[in-house]
């Protein structure tokens, strides 16, 4: 809660401070112009990757496999998505981070490994799986 309060604060006065230097230093209409290309370019990328994301997906699920580096990589796109389309410097560069394969890549590596899984059956040696067929043989109740 602390560190989500502090970044709630920190991060919206360095990006007021950083837009207030590179106004000072290019002008507000360029400042103002840059915002929105990264806003546009990022729109387009976050298109792009996400229509990869999607697919590779697809396939997964039709290999029967889940696709569960996909759906973590869908919520850093998503990230990446909100961040570009907030106005500031700071947040584009972590949002470019999130839609750029490689840098995604690694954020995904580090949030899969922190992740616990359940056990699985096949997990537990005292369990033993028999398999076979059957046949009921009493009548159903009607």
């Amino acid at each position: 809660m602390l560190i989500a309060l502090f970044l709630f604060v920190t991060v919206p006065l360095v990006e007021l401070y950083l837009l207030i230097e590179v106004g000072r230093g290019i002008g507000a209409l360029y400042t103002i112009a840059l915002c929105l290309l990264t806003a546009a370019m990022g729109t387009a990328l976050l298109r792009q990757q996400g229509i990869q994301t999607l697919s590779r997906a697809r396939v997964n699920l039709d290999r029967g496999t889940l696709p569960a580096i996909e759906l973590v990589e869908g919520v850093a796109l998503a990230v990446g998505g909100i961040l570009l389309l907030t106005p500031g410097f700071v947040t584009d560069v972590i949002g470019f981070a999130c839609l750029l394969p490689p840098t995604r890549r690694l954020f995904v590596s580090f949030v899969l490994r922190r992740v616990k899984t359940p056990p699985s059956d096949s997990d537990k040696p005292d369990r033993i799986t028999i398999e076979g067929e059957y046949e009921r043989r009493d009548r159903p109740h009607d």
